[in-house]
């Protein structure tokens, strides 16, 4: 698409806002004070990062705009009561319209949904390493997918911390920096048992809940244990279509989670299985039975259609047809977005080994370290 141009710039009577006709044929209205709000210069926002040095309170609650026309293929308006005048370039100002407002997709732009059709992304760890193009490619596809599978990466205790720092920072739980997952006597936690687990999302029960988590193999030589995903946004739109009502009740009644780690730990959250923004978005899956508490926070006369309505959503959850199954083997690893990927694992036997090692980390450094290498690599 060309770089949107402006035809025309409107001042409104009253000076409260702009209207702004695009050559596309689009038009757009602004705000005075949403401009004021937004002035680019460096008396407004910091030249070093951007952000705002001023408050709200600081911008008049008179504020309007007393001249407005285009500049070097921009507005350029004047603010009274201040006298202020400022410039927003034509493409800035198409990028941030809110006037006509915004679609919102039930699944947000750049997100692809996905079943067992999909074809695993599967990266190099040396090539990630070495490849700031690859590394791009491979946060590109955890963060339009919600996972990527890594091969080839070195076999030993602690190794998936090299795998964070390629993006971010471990965060700690009561876990540790990280965990192992393997057969135990008298286990903490099913995970670490042979049984297998049904596909879910992990630590429901923190309030945050860590968005990003890594799985690392070191030994498997186990009968079974493949590793599992599905797409829990994948099954959302599923629910929605299929049961409109269902996904309403999961999604505007909350359920808690509660996990209690021995004597020192006790976690516990309310938030709905289905978690929506104000525009009806998703933003994120809660779904582990394992962690499940009692459901206190849906009324009697509901009580009933809403586990009718979370059954729909397990069995959709656990639909063949919906999940990617592959095997780690010693160095292969995985990552998924944990606020949307659920992932589980097939049983496996007593014989052989089976060592996988566990952390968590945030998808806010993700996305800032993809953001950062799309801006150099343009």
């Amino acid at each position: 698409m060309p770089n949107p141009t402006i035809n025309t710039v409107t001042r409104h009577a009253s000076g409260r806002f702009v209207t702004i006709a695009f050559a596309s044929g689009s038009e757009s209205r602004f705000h005075a004070v949403w401009l004021r709000d937004n002035v680019l210069d460096d008396s407004t926002r910091s030249p070093q990062n951007g952000q705002r040095l001023m408050t709200l309170a600081d911008i008049p609650e008179d504020t309007a705009i007393s001249a407005a026309g285009i500049r070097d293929d921009g507005l350029e308006v004047t603010f009274t009561p201040e006298g202020k005048t400022a410039f927003f370039p034509a493409q800035w100002l198409f990028n941030f319209r809110y006037d006509p407002p915004q679609k919102f997709d039930l699944v947000a732009k750049g997100l692809d949904s996905w079943d067992s059709a999909l074809s695993v992304p599967v990266f190099s760890f040396e090539e990630v390493k070495q490849n700031d193009h690859t590394k791009r490619a491979w946060l590109a596809a955890v963060q339009r997918y919600g996972f990527a599978k890594i091969t080839g990466g070195p076999v030993h205790s602690a190794a998936l911390l090299s795998l964070v720092d390629f993006f971010g920072y471990p965060r700690e739980t009561n876990y540790g920096r990280f965990f192992d997952v393997r057969s135990e006597v008298n286990p903490s936690n099913l995970a670490y048992t042979g049984l297998g687990l049904q596909a879910h999302t992990d630590n429901p029960y923190r309030d945050p809940v860590p968005t990003l988590q890594v799985l690392y193999c070191l030994e498997n030589s186990a009968e079974g244990g493949e590793s599992m995903v599905v797409d829990g946004f994948r099954a959302a739109e599923r629910l929605r279509r299929d049961n409109p009502r269902g996904f309403d009740l999961l999604s505007q009644h909350s359920a808690r989670f509660d996990y209690q780690g021995g004597e020192t730990v006790h976690l516990h959250s309310c938030r709905p299985m289905i978690e929506l923004t104000p525009e009806g978005q998703l933003r994120a899956i809660r779904f582990n039975n394992r962690s499940a508490a009692p459901f206190v926070d849906v009324p009697f006369d509901l009580m009933d259609d809403y586990y009718a309505a979370y059954r729909a959503f397990a069995r959709l959850i656990d639909d063949p047809n919906m999940e990617i199954r592959f095997k780690l083997a010693p160095g292969d690893s995985f990552i998924v977005d944990n606020t949307r990927v659920l992932h589980a694992r097939k049983g496996y036997s007593g014989a052989g080994t089976r060592w996988l090692q566990g952390c968590y980390a945030d998808k806010d450094g993700l996305l800032s370290t993809l953001s950062v290498l799309e801006q150099q690599q343009g």
